[in-house]
């Protein structure tokens, strides 16, 4: 096991509010390296087959083996901040990419100077926008991208055949008339299915939606929760179940993007808002490829004054190497290896994800129709979330406002911009209370 010092740490307390769990011990043999892997697949079982077939490879082509233990993402955060304040933890982890900045000011992680950059084949073999979510902006960063993520709009072609829609939404008055026409609540059918009670979702929404509105959530000020433009981003979104009515109540109570896609799946909803990584499950749920298609998110046409095109945040994991693991090197190898062209492309693959290293998409798989709308969103139409200290105050804050108030339209009562603005303004002060 390996131990750090605690003085570079006091900014973790205040990062997480709730107990954290136990870590794992790290290995204790030189030629063995633990890693936290985040749950990418249907669930961890599915992770654990297809990165035990590639650290095989690792380990056959290096000698050293891979303790590997697959951590859902509602774990995760708390489980790297345990270890980051304990000094008890994996050589190697998985993180959320938004989740850099905060991690990077624990201390606890290597930096990817440029010389250390040279050995992954240098900083503009990774794709820019991928970059830009490892760490605050003008550091170095303590994390590299492993896997890519975007956001679009997937469409039931056979829902959309039996409503007479010939085309999917380009637009955002688009969506909503074709999600108007899709939706029958006498028939439990629904134009949208959404995860409103999942605060990361809802807060990805804010920031996508706040966006094409002209915000800036968090600005040099800090946050900047209720400014008109965000109050109007998210004012979208909660009515797409309120004033709308395209979406189904009982949608205010799915807490995952899978939970909704079983309802896509199901036919009980023509559209699904979600990220690339979700085309196993609908593959898993019985969709083949020729069932659904994908386009970017629509945004209004025209933008509002200082609206940007924001069709998705920067999505994806990053992977970080603890500062204090005896077994530095062994750890940088594996984060070679699954940055290697070869095991981007495989592991991308099967995950559904996107490659982050420009030259894995040689791959002829990543040529698919689909996977180049999601990689051309991801280089050239999203945004990066707040890389700052405490992002995941600003996901927990606006998102639990967002969910509440989806709570509140599920009873029947409406949302209004006051009542948004209001929801906002609390979460804004809370976030401030913890030094923003």
């Amino acid at each position: 096991m390996f131990r750090r010092s605690l003085a570079a740490l006091s900014l973790t307390a205040a990062l997480v509010a709730s107990a954290l769990t136990g870590c794992a011990p790290a290995a204790e043999d030189d030629n063995t390296i633990t890693y936290w892997a985040s749950n990418q697949g249907k669930n961890a079982e599915q992770d654990m087959a297809i990165l035990s077939d590639e650290l095989a490879q690792f380990t056959a082509k290096t000698g050293i083996k891979v303790n590997v233990e697959v951590i859902s993402w509602s774990d995760l955060l708390n489980r790297i901040l345990g270890a980051a304040t304990s000094g008890v933890g994996p050589d190697v982890v998985n993180l959320g990419n938004t989740w850099a900045a905060s991690l990077q000011a624990t201390g606890a992680f290597v930096p990817f100077d440029d010389a250390l950059m040279d050995r992954f084949g240098g900083r503009e073999r990774f794709l820019d926008s991928s970059m830009s979510s490892t760490g605050m902006a003008g550091q170095v960063p303590t994390s590299l991208p492993l896997y890519g993520l975007s956001y679009g709009v997937f469409y039931n072609k056979k829902l959309f055949a039996e409503a007479g829609i010939t085309e999917p939404p380009r637009t955002w008055q688009e969506f909503l008339d074709t999600a108007k026409r899709l939706t029958d609540p006498a028939r439990n059918r629904w134009g949208l299915t959404i995860a409103g009670a999942s605060y990361t979702e809802n807060a990805h929404f804010a920031f996508m939606f706040g966006g094409q509105e002209g915000a800036h959530l968090i600005d040099a000020q800090g946050p900047n929760f209720a400014s008109p433009g965000a109050v109007a981003g998210v004012q979208r979104y909660l009515d797409l179940m309120g004033a709308e009515r395209v979406v189904d109540p009982d949608d205010a109570e799915e807490g995952t993007s899978p939970g909704a896609a079983e309802d896509f799946t199901d036919g009980q909803a023509a559209m699904l808002i979600a990220q690339n990584s979700i085309i196993p499950t609908l593959q898993d749920n019985g969709m083949a490829d020729e069932d659904y298609g994908a386009v970017p998110l629509p945004m209004p046409d025209p933008l509002p004054s200082g609206g940007r095109e924001v069709r998705s945040h920067v999505a994806g994991s990053n992977i970080a190497v603890f500062a204090d693991s005896p077994r530095r090197e062994q750890s940088l190898k594996l984060v070679e290896f699954l940055t290697s062209k070869e095991v981007q492309a495989s592991l991308n693959k099967k995950y559904g994800t996107l490659p982050v290293v420009e030259d894995a998409y040689d791959d002829p798989a990543f040529h698919t129709p689909k996977n180049q709308m999601f990689s051309d969103v991801l280089a050239n139409a999203a945004e990066t979330m707040p890389m700052i200290p405490n992002e995941a105050q600003f996901e927990t804050t606006v998102g639990a406002a967002m969910r509440d108030l989806f709570a509140t339209i599920a009873t029947g009562r409406p949302v209004d911009e006051d009542d948004v603005r209001a929801a906002l303004a609390e979460a804004e002060q809370k976030m401030r209370g913890t030094g923003a």
